[in-house]
C-alpha cells in the first residue's frame, strides 16, 4: 500500500545515521560524495530538484559516467519533465532509497543544493489541511493577474518566505500563497514551528565552500564548458520532441536561458551572460541557505581527507 505524505512526516524508527554533503552549485559535491561512498561503503541519494529529471543531463550538471561508476546513485533522472515533484514526494522516495541502501548494509551519502528537501527529510513535513480549494484560485489568479502580480502578493503577506523564492518559481509562490490562505498563517511562521520536531535521521551535514571569486570563475567557466559539451543542442532537442518550455524543469536556470535564445527573445551572447549571472545568484542563496544551519561543518572541497575523518567518527559514534 502507498504510504500518504502524512504517514512519511513522523519519524522514523529506524537510527540510520546520515552523511550529507550540502553547499552551491558547482562547489564540488559529486566528487566529495564519491570519495565518501569509495571510502565509507557507501552509496549517493541525490536532493537535486534538476537532477530528479530525465533528459535533462548537461544543463543539469549530472554525474559523469565515470563519476556514476565510482558509486551507485540514487533518485536521479527518475520523473519525466511533466511530473510534478516537491518535498514530499522527495521524502517518500529517499526514505524507501535509505531504508534499502541500510538493509544491504551500505551507508547513505546524500549530496545536493537543495536546502528545502533535506529539512523536509530530516524534520518531515508540516501539515496545511486541504489546499484545493485556495489551489485552484490561485491558479485562476496566475492565468489572469500573472506571476508577477501573486509574488508582489507574498511579498506583502511572508516577506521572508519571498526572498527564498526566485520571482519566476510560480510552484513555490503559489504554494506558499496557499498555505497562507489555507491555514491564516505565513509558510515561514509555520517552518519555525515546525523546526523543533524531533529529527526523523541522525545527520551530520558538510558544507562545502570556495572563496567567492574563484567560486565565481568556476561557475562561468562550467556554463562556457556545458556549451562547449552541446547544451544549447540538448535544449533544442526537448523543444523539438514537444516539451513545453512551460514546464517547471525547463524554467530553471540554464534551459529558460537557451530557450529564450531558441525563441528569438534573446541574442546568444546575452542569454550566455544572464546564465552566467542567474547561476552566480543561484549558488549565493544556496549559501545563504545553508549558512543559516548553524550544524553544518564547512571545508574546502580539497580537504577530502579531513571530511573522511569527520564522517568516520560521526558514524562510529551512531553505530547501535
Amino acid at each position: 500500500m502507498k504510504r500518504s505524505a502524512k504517514d512519511w512526516a513522523a519519524p522514523r524508527e529506524k537510527n540510520i545515521p546520515l552523511v550529507a554533503i550540502v553547499g552551491p552549485t558547482g562547489v564540488g559535491k559529486t566528487e566529495v560524495a564519491c570519495f565518501l561512498a569509495e571510502n565509507l561503503n557507501g552509496e549517493v541519494v541525490n536532493f537535486d530538484s534538476i537532477q530528479v529529471y530525465k533528459h535533462l543531463e548537461i544543463g543539469a550538471a549530472k554525474p559523469t559516467p565515470e563519476e556514476l561508476a565510482r558509486a551507485p546513485h540514487h533518485l536521479l533522472g527518475i520523473l519525466e519533465l511533466d511530473e510534478e515533484f516537491n518535498a514530499a514526494r522527495f521524502v517518500e522516495l529517499a526514505d524507501a532509497a535509505i531504508a534499502e541502501i541500510h538493509q544491504r548494509g551500505r551507508q547513505p551519502i546524500l549530496a545536493g543544493g537543495t536546502g528545502l528537501y533535506l529539512k523536509a527529510l530530516l524534520h518531515g513535513l508540516f501539515e496545511v489541511g486541504d489546499v484545493s480549494e485556495a489551489r485552484q484560485k490561485l491558479k485562476e489568479r496566475l492565468q489572469k493577474e500573472g506571476l508577477a502580480s501573486l509574488y508582489r502578493e507574498l511579498q506583502e503577506i511572508d516577506p521572508e518566505t519571498a526572498g527564498k523564492i526566485s520571482p519566476r518559481d510560480w510552484v513555490r509562490t503559489l504554494r506558499a500563497l496557499e498555505v497562507y490562505y489555507t491555514t491564516g498563517k505565513t509558510f515561514s511562521e509555520l517552518a519555525r514551528a515546525h523546526a523543533f520536531r524531533k529529527r526523523r535521521y541522525p545527520c551530520l551535514k558538510i558544507g562545502l565552500y570556495l572563496p567567492r571569486e574563484e567560486l565565481y570563475q568556476r561557475l562561468n567557466s562550467r556554463v562556457d564548458k556545458m556549451l562547449e559539451a552541446g547544451f544549447l543542442d540538448e535544449v533544442r532537442s526537448l523543444l523539438e520532441r514537444g516539451y513545453s518550455p512551460e514546464l517547471k524543469p525547463l524554467q530553471s536556470i540554464g534551459y529558460r536561458h537557451m530557450i529564450a535564445y531558441l525563441q528569438g527573445k534573446v541574442p546568444f551572447e546575452e542569454a550566455v551572460r544572464l546564465m552566467k549571472r542567474d547561476t552566480r545568484r543561484y549558488a549565493k542563496r544556496q549559501l545563504s541557505w545553508f549558512r543559516k544551519d548553524p550544524e553544518v561543518k564547512w571545508f574546502l572541497p580539497r580537504e577530502k581527507e579531513k571530511i573522511l575523518q569527520e564522517a568516520r567518527e560521526f558514524l562510529n559514534a551512531h553505530r547501535l
